[in-house]
């Protein structure tokens, strides 16, 4: 019987390997402290998803509303 290698990834926080099963409670972080880096990053809004803005002498939201 074979056994199964476990399969690495790459952590998003430090670019470590990282083994992506049940057997590591941070995947697919490497540890504890890069999966707080993750969540601390979140929290504080650093990570954004990038959005047109209007234009300076336009108010913000939906034209159509208003």
């Amino acid at each position: 019987m074979d056994s199964v290698k476990p399969r690495i990834v790459r952590c998003p926080a430090c670019g470590g390997d990282s083994v992506y099963a049940s057997s590591n409670p941070f995947r697919p972080f490497c540890s504890e402290r890069c999966k707080g880096m993750d969540l601390g990053a979140w929290a504080s809004e650093s990570f954004r998803v990038p959005g047109e803005a209007p234009p300076d002498d336009q108010p913000f939201g939906d034209a159509r509303l208003q």
